[in-house]
């Protein structure tokens, strides 16, 4: 059941992170085709602001998906809701407020970019910015959005939106530049337009009767939006690294190769986005999963998580790297002609760029670990190293060894130090190897229900629930559990596992798996069920005073407190006693 949620996540994760990125890349296209070489060097100066914008949604962002992921992993739906509410309340206010001081501050941001080469580049550059700061409010939105949408399961609806975000933004971009000839502004102001028409399509889901999260101007309160805020900072540390790297490597660039220098490294860049949608997509997965999993306290289920992601990293990182290595010449083509100064500069830049994408990948899965598992600090000191220490240092000092064409190994290197240095952080804190037994991880010795207090069933037909409920029997007497509460667990497996395969698995003709957790806790005993049918609530479904649902009515009946949450396209069932 993991592998099947890990790769139907990760595909629409990366996809998603694919066609966003190609939005930017796109309109890096029109740029240097219909407004030239110092246009794409004006994008290049607005790139930190445009990094500012998406660190703010990437902020929340990844508050939410602490933030609900934690609380859905505790069952507790209200707690999810007050989050979904108070992250749409704060995005409404931080992007307006964002719109207008780019809007009224947009030629000395300009000038702080860098863009102070001559009157046009600075120009375009404040352009750019004012066109594209319009859409704030719908990129910030989008983000937000985005885990609320794989945490309801709609991954199909996530891939429709950011399609239709990039077909619309070619449509526009072609408009400013064929018809309207905006210039900079009409570019910038394309992608904010593409950016609400995402945010509507989106939008159909959440306003329905469907929408499983529910919004509510009382559930908006300072301590959720707090814990949001919290909760996303070290994302905030790596879109702020990125922001400082930019603004850095910009003036590396100039200094070593001046105005074509900047618009190579922009055109890299900006390809390098549109491959790092692997590296998006698997640390976007492993910050949603493990933050439910590690506050159900499953320790089994954390490890193969990130063994899955790191498998998916390694083929994921071959995969792009190869395209890159072998067409890096054909995707220069699109930004630059083969006989401008730029352009071998360019495609060497591109592929030492691919050499760096399995350790970024294996670094995006290990740093959203840390950040789920509440490992903070480590987080944001990772974040800093990765994002910018690391490849400004290097970027430097082989500046100075060997000029521009030596530049671009900043990406690969950055990405191999950080790497190393979680291994010996690693191996510093748990005096073991990263892989053995799940070290790497970093949880507590004492993290979870491990062995005799754990049991752990699979199942995939009616024959396999007799077995299964003797071996509940057997575990819950081993514990010493009394004759009338192990009947009672009996019951409730017996009965839950009856209904969901009866139920459940013929309700479709798809492969549908039912697992199984019983776990012995100092304060009681905890039941878990969870599926992979359509979505079914068992707890509101049973009605009063009916004979039908009798066996559910009397599992409600004998438990302390019974939890249902829809999530990941998952059916997920909490009874305690």
């Amino acid at each position: 059941m993991i592998k099947k949620l890990v790769r139907t996540m990760l595909t629409a994760q990366v996809l998603s992170a694919l066609t966003v990125s190609l939005c930017l890349l796109i309109d890096n296209v029109m740029i240097v085709r219909f407004l030239g070489t110092r246009a794409i060097a004006a994008y290049g100066y607005a790139n930190p602001i445009l990094l500012t914008i998406g660190a703010l949604g990437t902020m929340l962002s990844a508050g939410v998906q602490v933030s609900c992921s934690k609380s859905l992993g505790r069952g507790l739906q209200e707690e999810t809701n007050a989050g979904y509410s108070s992250a749409i309340a704060v995005c409404g206010g931080i992007s307006v407020i964002f719109v207008l001081i780019v809007l009224l501050f947009r030629n000395p941001l300009a000038t702080v970019m860098g863009a102070t080469a001559d009157h046009e580049l600075h120009r375009m550059t404040s352009d750019y910015l004012a066109g594209f700061a319009i859409g704030a409010p719908g990129s910030i939105g989008a983000l937000i959005l985005i885990p609320f949408l794989q945490m309801a399961g709609q991954s199909n609806l996530l891939i429709v939106a950011v399609l239709t975000m990039a077909v619309s933004d070619v449509a526009m971009d072609l408009l400013n530049a064929l018809v309207l000839k905006w210039g900079m502004f009409g570019m910038g102001l394309a992608s904010s337009l593409s950016y609400y028409l995402a945010l509507t399509v989106v939008a159909f889901y959440f306003l329905s009767k469907k929408c499983v999260f529910t919004f509510s101007r009382r559930s908006v309160t300072k301590a959720k939006i707090v814990e949001l805020f919290r909760s996303g900072v070290p994302s905030v540390f790596g879109m702020a690294a990125s922001v400082v790297f930019v603004f850095a490597a910009n003036r590396i660039m100039r200094n070593a190769g001046g105005t074509v220098a900047v618009a190579a490294f922009t055109v890299v860049s900006g390809i390098g986005n549109s491959a790092n949608c692997i590296t998006t997509g698997v640390g976007g997965v492993s910050l949603t999963l493990s933050g439910v999993f590690y506050h159900e306290e499953d320790r089994h289920a954390l490890r193969s998580v990130l063994s899955l992601l790191c498998r998916y990293s390694v083929l994921l990182g071959l995969g792009m790297g190869a395209v890159l290595l072998l067409g890096a010449p054909l995707f220069v083509d699109v930004f630059l002609d083969a006989n401008e100064p730029g352009y071998t500069l360019a495609v060497s830049g591109l592929r030492i760029f691919a050499l760096g994408l399995i350790p970024c990948c294996i670094n995006n899965a290990l740093r959203s670990l840390y950040q789920a598992t509440g490992r903070i600090l480590l987080t944001e000191i990772l974040a800093l190293l990765e994002g910018a220490a690391y490849p400004i240092l290097a970027a430097l000092l082989l500046a100075a060894l060997s000029g521009t064409s030596g530049v671009w190994f900043y990406f690969v290197i950055g990405e191999l130090l950080t790497l190393l240095t979680i291994g010996v952080y690693v191996i510093r804190v748990k005096k073991r190897l990263p892989w053995q037994e799940g070290a790497v991880l970093l949880l507590k010795p004492d993290f979870g229900v491990r062995g005799a207090q754990l049991l752990e069933i699979s199942l995939s037909g009616l024959e396999e629930i007799a077995p299964a409920v003797q071996r509940v029997e057997t575990f819950c007497r081993s514990h010493g559990l009394d004759h009338r509460m192990t009947n009672h667990i009996a019951l409730c497996v017996e009965e839950m596992a009856s209904n969901v395969i009866e139920h459940g698995f013929s309700a479709d003709e798809k492969r549908h798996h039912l697992f199984i957790r019983l776990l012995k806790k100092e304060d009681g005993w905890i039941l878990r069920f969870r599926d992979d049918c359509t979505a079914f609530d068992p707890v509101h479904y049973v009605p009063s005073g009916n004979e039908s649902g009798l066996g559910l009515k009397i599992v409600m009946a004998m438990a302390r407190d019974v939890r249902y949450t829809s999530s990941l396209n998952l059916n997920n069932l909490m009874i305690q006693f």
